[in-house]
């Protein structure tokens, strides 16, 4: 059974950092390319970010270009996501997802699995 599990969520000021952290288990960890998401309040799920299989590859929404950073452990079946000078606009849950494909993609339902979701809130 695929099991994603995010950490690391909580309550920051505007400019502050949180780190999210999703293991998985239940997959071969370096199969897939692994994404995150965020979904606000009366919005819809937007892509974040997403890493290939061994880390060589990487891609950001404009919106957190320069400010975020996924990364991946394949030896831990862990990917993260670094977020730094938050803004009360990447207050979100922020759920981790894994495609078993080798071609990237930015929209949801291209994902085949997902986490129950981490919130972020950053306060102004």
């Amino acid at each position: 059974q695929v099991q994603l599990v995010e950490s690391g969520g909580g309550l920051v000021q505007a400019g502050g950092s949180l780190t999210l952290s999703c293991a998985a288990s239940g997959v071969t960890f370096n199969n897939y390319i692994m994404g995150w998401f965020r979904q606000a309040p009366g919005k819809e799920r937007e892509f974040v970010a997403a890493i290939t299989q061994f880390g060589g590859g990487t891609y950001y929404a404009d919106s957190v270009k320069g400010r975020f950073t996924i990364s991946r452990d394949n030896a831990r079946n862990t990917v993260i996501l670094q977020m730094n000078s938050l803004k009360p606009e990447d207050t979100a849950v922020y759920y981790c997802a894994a495609r078993h494909s080798s071609r990237w993609a930015l929209a949801r339902y291209e994902y085949d699995y997902w986490g129950q979701g981490t919130q972020v809130t950053v306060s102004s």
